[in-house]
């Protein structure tokens, strides 16, 4: 992600995965290209600290200690202040058509959500419910290595689909495996813990 992301660091706006969308300067007014253009850096920059800051929160030996809560504030200020808000915006003018705006759309939406829901059962001291939604919401998160990873895959298969249906469909294919995982390893999560309780009875 770091790697991938050093040339924005120019700030140019036709560099790397920008080539592409070059259309958006030219449809879109000023106004709404420099919205998006400056979402899109804010986006860029600010998802590697929620992918960074969400991984502690899953090693057990930090999941109690100060660095566990530290991190958890960052990756909470990243997700719901700037890289799901951002993820929106450039959501609206995704590459695809309306296929993969819906996918994008429905991306950040449930990516602020789950996290915002992690962060208000932690206030609440709902320890599990808060787990479940971290799974949730780093499962979004994750998306953003999920999707280059089946579009290499796909790009190495050499299927012959045209490269913006196979962008329409990799618009789904980053995160919606990744929820079913994450729900799949919230009912195991929860399924052990009711065989644990019942044995202590």
């Amino acid at each position: 992600m770091v790697r991938l992301s050093v040339p924005y660091l120019s700030l140019e706006t036709d560099v790397a995965f920008l080539r592409i969308k070059q259309w958006v300067f030219k449809d879109y007014s000023l106004v709404i290209s420099n919205l998006w253009i400056t979402a899109f850096f804010i986006h860029v920059f600010t998802s590697i600290f929620s992918v960074i800051a969400g991984f502690t929160q899953f090693n057990k030996n930090l999941i109690w200690g100060n660095l566990h809560r530290t991190f958890g504030k960052i990756y909470i200020v990243a997700v719901l202040v700037f890289a799901a808000p951002t993820g929106l915006i450039m959501g609206m003018v995704a590459n695809g058509g309306l296929y993969s705006v819906i996918a994008f759309v429905l991306l950040a939406l449930l990516w602020w959500y789950f996290t915002f829901e992690a962060y208000r059962s932690i206030r609440k001291k709902k320890f599990e419910r808060h787990a479940a939604f971290m799974y949730l919401s780093y499962a979004l998160t994750l998306s953003a290595l999920t999707l280059r990873a089946w579009k290499f895959l796909f790009a190495n298969l050499d299927l012959g689909i045209r490269p913006m249906d196979l962008y329409r469909i990799v618009a789904w294919l980053g995160w919606v495996p990744n929820l079913l995982v994450a729900f799949v390893l919230i009912y195991f999560r929860n399924h052990l813990r009711l065989l644990s309780r019942s044995k202590k009875q």
